[in-house]
């Protein structure tokens, strides 16, 4: 209650208050520690009887035995237990300790001992307050099933769980662990623009801002494609970025309106390159990371090892929608037969939405083990470069894990005129009112004019990739901060 909470707060007030009269500052600028509490128990047997430094955050209860104390401490790489006794921090040191609360950040010095429980303990002959916490520790924190509070104040998630501390260590291994995996194949890492002129390279609707600078609207970068595209122009032959996307479009278990995308080009290569380069960077991943290519999603166990099964969008639609659309010769036809499939198509849809709606509902939820779906409508797919054998199809594949779509390749277009006419039908569908379609852009198409090398290239989601790798079946359970309705009052 926020009565209560007020109470809460006052009093620790009057305790940080009582410590600054007794001389002590409860925020000092540092604190020189020796060793981290993980370390201290993994070495123990070397350290025991030594004098050790550690800090960290008072967490649990503080079990007061009168003339003594117990509490634990989290740090980093854990949780150790500490013992206060008024005969071994003296009478000012003793009084320091009655001014604790959990949750606040304190400095301990002194030997490193086991109870007689067995338990590995540091008996505090100093104690240096570093930071007084004004406001308390959720009770019963760990376990709380308020989802949207404990994603709205992720600190206290990380505080009370030592599980959802992992999944963030994990997220950054694997990024670590997917750069030196493409720098070891030869690829540049590089950066480019967020903020946009153009919302291009994908089929999503942008945020829009201003440049008061420039005097001009500016976008929120939906792809990282084209830019990339770009650096392939000029010579930089195998090149990637990881970096942050924005999207203003709904927000479910798989999507978040920002999120993190990792996208490369390769010179010289075509979608099948790709692929093999996708299912090599992922178990490669795996194995560094969790020492398996098998993992758990759900109920399911999924096997990361390559080969990936190569099924083409068409004949997966057939057997796990029940819909042929190379069937229908018009959209009307291809309606009825979505809406007889149970999808709830809009009559404004145009061919490529209804496949790509058909796939989304009815396909992708059934690929939970790791494949390849090929082969797409060119409809679908404006800057991929056709099949040889099949002109009304691209070179492109989606990579699936877990019923989501983990990465979208192509081979990519680099025929300029070929590219021109894509845009322009694709401009033409915006004029129309299409709000995925995608924009035309200048800049770009007078880069591929200057000559673009054969290229494969693909963009992965990197949350979605930690959502399997974490078995995390909600994409906020992955990304730190997710964005949340603001609170009402601001």
């Amino acid at each position: 209650m926020p009565g209560e909470l007020d109470e809460l707060t006052q009093a620790r007030v009057r305790k940080l208050d009582a410590l600054r009269e007794m001389g002590v500052d409860p925020f000092p600028k540092k604190y020189e520690r020796s060793h981290l509490s993980g370390e201290l128990i993994q070495h123990f047997e070397e350290i025991e009887g030594t004098t050790v430094r550690v800090a960290g955050r008072l967490v649990g209860a503080i079990r007061d035995l009168g003339g003594s104390g117990f509490a634990h401490i989290l740090d980093a790489s854990g949780r150790i237990q500490v013992l206060f006794r008024r005969n071994t921090l003296g009478a000012e040191g003793f009084s320091v300790y009655r001014l604790l609360d959990a949750g606040d950040f304190v400095g301990v010095a002194g030997k490193a001992m086991r109870t007689r429980t067995g338990e590995i303990t540091v008996e505090a002959a100093e104690l240096t307050f570093l930071s007084k916490a004004i406001r308390p520790l959720p009770e019963k924190w760990h376990g709380l099933t308020d989802v949207e509070k404990r994603h709205r104040q992720r600190y206290l998630d990380l505080i009370a769980s030592e599980d959802v501390r992992r999944v963030f260590a994990l997220r950054s291994r694997a990024v670590s662990a997917i750069r030196r995996f493409l720098d070891g194949r030869g690829f540049l890492e590089v950066e480019t623009p967020i903020l946009q002129t153009l919302a291009a390279g994908a089929a999503a609707r942008p945020f829009e801002t201003f440049s008061n600078a420039l005097d001009a609207s500016l976008y929120l970068r939906i792809a990282i494609e084209l830019h990339l595209k770009r650096a392939v122009v000029g010579g930089i032959e195998r090149v990637y970025e990881i970096g942050r996307v924005f999207r203003n479009e709904g927000v479910d278990r798989q999507h978040n309106p920002e999120f993190t995308m990792m996208e490369l080009y390769q010179a010289y290569a075509d979608y099948e390159d790709i692929m093999e380069l996708v299912e090599s960077l992922v178990s490669s991943v795996a194995v560094e990371l969790l020492g398996t290519t098998r993992v758990q999603w759900g109920n399911d166990e999924i096997d990361l090892a390559p080969p990936w099964p190569r099924r083409t969008l068409r004949e997966l639609m057939i057997e796990l929608a029940g819909v042929d659309y190379a069937a229908y010769g018009d959209d009307g036809a291809l309606i009825a037969a979505a809406r007889a499939a149970g999808l709830n198509p809009e009559d404004t849809w145009n061919r490529a939405k209804l496949i790509d709606e058909l796939k989304s509902s009815l396909v992708d939820p059934k690929l939970v083990q790791p494949c390849f779906v090929v082969d797409y409508p060119a409809e679908t797919t404006p800057l991929a470069k056709r099949k040889s054998s099949e002109s009304l199809l691209v070179e492109r594949f989606e990579a699936f894990i877990g019923g989501m779509e983990i990465g979208d390749a192509f081979s990519e277009l680099n025929d300029p005129i070929e590219q021109r006419r894509r845009m322009e039908d694709q401009a033409a569908l915006g004029a129309e009112g299409d709000p995925g379609a995608q924009a035309l852009d200048e800049d770009f198409l007078e880069a591929l004019e200057h000559g673009m090398p054969p290229t494969g290239g693909v963009g992965i989601g990197i949350d979605r990739l930690v959502m399997v790798l974490a078995n995390q079946p909600n994409i906020r359970e992955v990304i730190l901060f997710p964005l949340l309705r603001p609170r009402v009052g601001g």
